[in-house]
């Protein structure tokens, strides 16, 4: 029960984060010249914010969802930049490793922040080399799940020396604010209702219907 509604979560997470419209209010971030070892980098990804380590000489690890190795072992085919359609059938499958690409192919046509995520935490930073070795000794496959073990926890892990997320937070945040609200229970009342009067009363119907309201009124 408990890995259905994670994976109810996680699915959930990832289509409230889409960022196909945000990019049309913000103004473009702007690019930094120079990329130091060690530096914490940020690009706006399609569907949201994607992380990475810098390590020198035109590199950038990063923790990569990839349906691609699920499907095929030919290197060849796995190497080359991964693709928004690969990235998010690897979110789906929760399949991931942390490769190191280009620069560019990071960036995915995108502009780079740099160390932005300084001004938002309260650690303060490691040494720039101390960053770029976590980073190189995480390279390959990698345990990942979109809310727990993300990109974002990645590079804090590296940099700052504890994994966090702040879109994690957001989205618990706000989910923690739907069940406060008392309307949420009046809500999957009505819905548990009409749900067993299209399908009939069973347990796979009744049950639903007073647990879930149950649940978020004492969650409330």
């Amino acid at each position: 029960m408990l890995d259905s509604l994670t994976f109810l979560f996680e699915k959930f997470f990832l289509f409230s984060n889409l960022n196909l419209f945000k990019s049309l209010w913000q103004e473009d971030p702007v690019r930094c010249p120079v990329l130091r070892r060690g530096d914490l980098l940020e690009v706006q990804r399609t569907l949201f914010v994607h992380y990475g380590i810098c390590l020198g000489e035109n590199r950038v690890a990063h923790l990569m969802p990839d349906i691609m190795p699920v499907l095929t072992s030919d290197k060849q085919l796995i190497k080359p930049v991964v693709t928004n359609k690969r990235l998010i059938l690897g979110c789906i499958y929760r399949h991931a490793s942390i490769r190191v690409d280009s620069v560019e192919d990071f960036a995915y046509g995108a502009q780079i922040l740099v160390n932005d995520m300084d001004k938002k935490v309260k650690c303060h930073a490691l040494a720039s080399e101390e960053v770029a070795r976590r980073a190189e000794k995480l390279v390959g496959d990698f345990p990942y799940s979109l809310l727990w073990n993300n990109c974002e926890h990645f590079v804090t892990y590296c940099r700052y020396g504890t994994a966090v997320s702040q879109q994690t937070e957001k989205f618990c945040d706000c989910l923690k604010s739907i069940i406060r609200d008392q309307r949420s229970v009046a809500l999957t009342v009505g819905i548990g209702v009409m749900y067993s009067l299209c399908f009939g009363l069973a347990p796979s119907t009744t049950l639903p219907t007073i647990l879930i309201p149950f649940i978020l009124w004492m969650a409330g």
